[in-house]
Parts: structure tokens; C-alpha cells; sequence
């Protein structure tokens, strides 16, 4: 009987430090995460322009825009929202 009081006490005690280590590592990424606040952007477009598809890619936001000059691809950094790039594509004369 105390051999099976002592593996009881014992499951107990493995049972609270696996509660406590998830509930660490939750709060600690919680904690790292930074604010979240709400960021606005806005984008120009060149004129006669319209964005056909978007896209989450890693850590970026991808947007592909038709514009006269051809079709465009910008990309957003998603956490700051500053533009990273640009790849635009024209047709051969």
C-alpha cells in the first residue's frame, strides 16, 4: 500500500510540473509577442492600376497588381507593414 501511495504522489507531482511548464511557456511567448497595436498603411497605386490577388508568403504579404506598365508584385513586411520588395514583369518588344 505505500508503494502504491508513493507512485500516486509521484504521478501527482510529474502531473503539476507538465501543467506548470506549458503554462511558462505559454506566458513567455505571450510576453514576447510584443503589442500588437493596430497599424494603418496606405499604398499607392499607380493610376489605372488594380490588385489582383493577394497572399500571405512567410513573413510577408504579397500583392499582385495590374497596371498598364505590366503586372507588379509588391511585398509587405507583416509585421511592420514597410514595403520589402518589388517585382514587376513586362512582355519582350
Amino acid at each position: 500500500m505505500a508503494r502504491v501511495k508513493f507512485l500516486m504522489a509521484l504521478s501527482g507531482v510529474a502531473t503539476f510540473l507538465g501543467i506548470a511548464v506549458v503554462l511558462g511557456v505559454v506566458g513567455y511567448r505571450v510576453s514576447r509577442s510584443g503589442g500588437s497595436a493596430a497599424i494603418e498603411v496606405t499604398a499607392q497605386l499607380p493610376k489605372g492600376s488594380r490588385i489582383v490577388a493577394t497572399g500571405v508568403a512567410g513573413e510577408r504579404i504579397v500583392v499582385t497588381v495590374e497596371s498598364p506598365a505590366g503586372l507588379e508584385i509588391h511585398a509587405f513586411d507583416a509585421q511592420t507593414l514597410r514595403p520589402a520588395g518589388r517585382l514587376r514583369f513586362a512582355t519582350e518588344p
